[in-house]
C-alpha cells in the first residue's frame, strides 16, 4: 500500500502518535481554536478520521483573552494502564522575553469519552510529554524556558518524576539534554527501546530550518549521546523538496513490527527568498523564506529502519512524497460531504470556534431548524468572544460559501463569510448596514492589523425582497475571489482579488503557528441586548475542486 503525504492536511501541527492494538491515534495542536486538541484515528496509517477534541469544557481550557497563536501547544498522547493520557500546554503569553503558560494532564478510558478534569503539572516551559517507564515510574519532560538577556531562551530539556497517586510532579527537576548546535531544542518525547532511552526533540525553529533530532542513553537521566547522522528528518538542506519545515516528530512501532515516524511539515505555494526564516533564531543562509504555507503546518509520515541501535528514515533524512507499507488498507466513510445544511442536532466535527465554546445563547441549531443561528458578539479582531464558526483550509483549490438571512439595524452589526488566519489577518464578505443605502454587501480586510473597507463608497445594496444572501469564495492557488447571489442561481463577482499567502504563518507578523480557516460570523458591537441581533445560516459549503 502506498501512503501519500501529507496524511493530515491543513492546520494539523506537532503530531503525537500512539498505538493501541491495531488502532493508531494522532493528537495535534489547536492553539486558540476550541475545542482543544485534534485527535485522528487510523487502522492503516494512511486513512485518518477526526474522532475527538478532548478539551471541550471551559474547566479544561479557558482561553478568553489568549493571544493569537496562544492556547494549546504541542499536546502529547499516550496509552498506559488501560487509559489514554493527554498532556497539553495552555499558553497565555507567546511573545517577548517571557513565555507564560501552564502544562496539564487529562485522562480517559476511551478516545472519544469524557476526559477528566485537568491536573496541573508545571509552568517551566512548553511542549510537555509524559513517559511511562517499564518499572512503573512515570516522568514528564518539557523544554525549559530561559528569559535572561543574552541567553538562548531554549535552555534545555527538563525531566521530573510524576506521581499518579499524588497527582503531581515529585522530586527535583533535572536538565537532561542541552540540545545540539542547531539549537531551539523543544518538543521532547522519550521512548524505551531495547537497552536505550531515546530522546526525540525538535530543533532549528518551527520554520524552514526545522528538524527532528534524536539522542540516546542507557540511563533516563543521561548523559545522552546524539545520533551520528542527525537530523533524523529535515527540509532545511533540501530547498527543492515540496514538503518543507519538516520536524517536530513522534515515532511508533506498528502492529506489523515496522517503525514509523509522523512529523510536522508545510507545503509552500509561493516564495520570494528575500528574508530569513523568522522562527530560526540561528538561521543560516540556506534557510531563506521558501514560500508561504496558507494551509498551515500539516502532518506527514516516514518509515524508519534501525542500524546500530539508531533509527534512520528510509530513503534519507528528507521528506518523501510517498512511502510504502505492508499494512492492509482500511478506509473510513466520509464525514464531510461538501455542503452542510445544518440538519443534525449538533455541529459537524470539522467546525471549531475561537477561544471559548459558543453556548446555546450564542449559537444553536434549534431555534430555526435547518439553520445555524449565530447571535452577534464581538468583532473578528477580538481575543475574547466571537460568534465565529469555521473549518480548516485543506487545499488551495476549493469553493467555500454560505447563505445568510440577516437584518442589521446599525453600522455596528454585520454577518457573513470569512477567510481567516487570526485577529490581525482576515477577509470577509458580509451583510452590513449603511445609513443611506440600508442593507448592503461589504468586503473588509485586515492585513497585519491594517484595516480596509474594500467597497467603500461602492457598497452593493441588498434588495428588500432578498431573504437570503448567498456568498462564496473561489480559492484558486495564489488568489481567491468573492461572489454573491440574491437568488442562489445568478452569481456576480466582487471586483477584487485577494492573495492566499496573506493567510499564512510566513506573512503574519508576530507569533503565527496556525493556518487558514473558512467560516461564518455574526458581529454586534452596539451593546443592545434586546432584541438580540442574530444571523441565520441556511448552509455552508467547503468543496475542493
Amino acid at each position: 500500500m502506498t501512503i501519500a503525504n501529507p496524511i493530515l492536511k491543513g492546520f494539523n501541527p506537532d503530531p503525537s502518535i500512539c498505538r493501541v492494538g491495531e488502532d493508531y491515534y494522532i493528537a495535534t495542536s489547536t492553539f486558540e481554536w476550541f475545542p482543544g486538541v485534534q485527535i485522528h484515528h487510523s487502522k492503516d496509517l494512511k486513512n485518518w478520521r477526526l474522532v475527538a477534541r478532548p478539551l471541550n469544557r471551559v474547566e479544561m481550557l479557558d482561553m478568553r483573552g489568549n493571544p493569537d497563536s496562544g492556547g494549546v501547544w504541542a499536546p502529547q498522547l499516550s496509552y498506559h494502564a488501560g487509559q489514554f493520557w493527554l498532556i497539553y500546554s495552555d499558553m497565555k503569553v507567546v511573545s517577548g522575553p517571557f513565555k507564560e503558560g501552564a502544562n496539564y494532564l487529562t485522562t480517559c478510558t476511551t478516545i472519544d469519552g469524557d476526559w477528566s478534569d485537568p491536573v496541573y503539572l508545571n509552568s517551566s516551559g512548553f511542549d510537555p510529554s509524559m513517559f511511562h517507564d517499564d518499572d512503573g515510574k512515570q516522568y514528564l519532560v518539557n523544554m525549559f524556558w530561559d528569559h535572561r538577556e543574552g541567553n538562548h531562551h531554549f535552555y534545555g530539556i527538563v525531566l521530573q518524576q510524576y506521581s499518579n497517586f499524588r497527582e503531581r510532579l515529585v522530586g527535583q527537576p533535572q536538565i537532561i539534554f542541552k540540545g545540539t548546535d542547531y539549537r531551539v531544542t523543544e518538543a521532547p518525547h522519550l521512548y524505551k527501546i531495547g537497552d536505550y532511552y531515546y530522546l526525540l526533540t525538535a530543533e532549528g525553529g518551527t520554520g524552514y530550518g526545522h528538524m527532528a533530532t534524536i539522542a540516546r542513553s542507557k540511563d533516563i537521566q543521561g548523559p545522552y549521546e546524539v545520533h551520528p547522522e542527525n537530523p533524523l528528518i529535515t527540509s532545511r538542506f533540501y530547498p527543492e523538496n515540496t514538503l518543507q519545515k519538516a520536524g517536530h516528530a513522534s515515532i511508533v512501532q506498528a502492529h506489523d513490527n515496522q517503525w514509523y515516524m509522523v512529523y510536522l511539515m508545510g507545503r509552500p505555494a509561493k516564495g520570494d527568498g528575500k528574508y530569513l526564516d523568522k522562527y530560526g533564531q540561528y538561521a543560516k543562509e540556506e534557510n531563506l523564506n521558501r514560500g508561504y504555507c496558507s494551509l498551515g503546518r500539516e502532518t506527514s509520515i516516514a518509515k524508519l529502519e534501525w542500524r546500530d541501535d539508531w533509527p534512520y528514515a528510509v530513503g534519507g533524512n528528507q521528506p518523501s512524497a510517498t512511502i510504502e507499507t505492508d499494512l492492509p488498507e482500511h478506509p473510513w466513510p466520509q464525514d464531510w460531504l461538501g455542503v452542510d445544511h445544518f440538519d443534525d442536532d449538533k455541529l459537524n466535527i470539522h467546525y471549531q470556534t475561537l477561544r471559548i465554546p459558543l453556548d446555546e445563547e450564542a449559537a444553536n441549531l434549534t431555534e430555526n431548524p435547518g439553520h445555524l443561528r449565530l447571535y452577534g458578539k464581538q468583532s473578528l479582531t477580538s481575543t475574547f468572544t466571537q460568534a465565529h464558526v469555521a473549518r480548516r483550509w485543506e487545499s488551495l483549490n476549493f469553493d467555500t460559501g454560505c447563505a445568510v438571512a440577516f437584518e442589521p439595524k446599525t453600522i455596528q452589526q454585520m454577518a457573513g463569510l470569512t477567510n481567516y488566519y487570526n485577529t490581525q489577518n482576515w477577509t470577509t464578505l458580509c451583510v452590513a448596514w449603511h445609513e443611506e443605502k440600508g442593507r448592503v454587501l461589504d468586503v473588509m480586510t485586515m492585513e497585519n492589523g491594517a484595516f480596509s473597507n474594500v467597497l467603500k463608497g461602492k457598497e452593493i445594496v441588498v434588495p428588500e425582497s432578498a431573504e437570503y444572501v448567498h456568498m462564496k469564495a473561489e480559492v484558486r492557488g495564489d488568489a481567491y475571489t468573492y461572489h454573491f447571489s440574491f437568488d442562489g442561481s445568478n452569481w456576480q463577482r466582487i471586483d477584487a482579488e485577494f492573495d492566499t499567502y496573506k493567510l499564512s504563518d510566513d506573512f503574519t507578523q508576530g507569533a503565527a503557528f496556525t493556518g487558514a480557516f473558512a467560516g461564518m460570523f455574526c458581529m454586534d458591537g452596539s451593546g443592545v441586548k434586546l432584541p438580540r441581533t442574530y444571523a441565520d445560516f441556511d448552509y455552508f459549503v467547503y468543496q475542493e475542486r
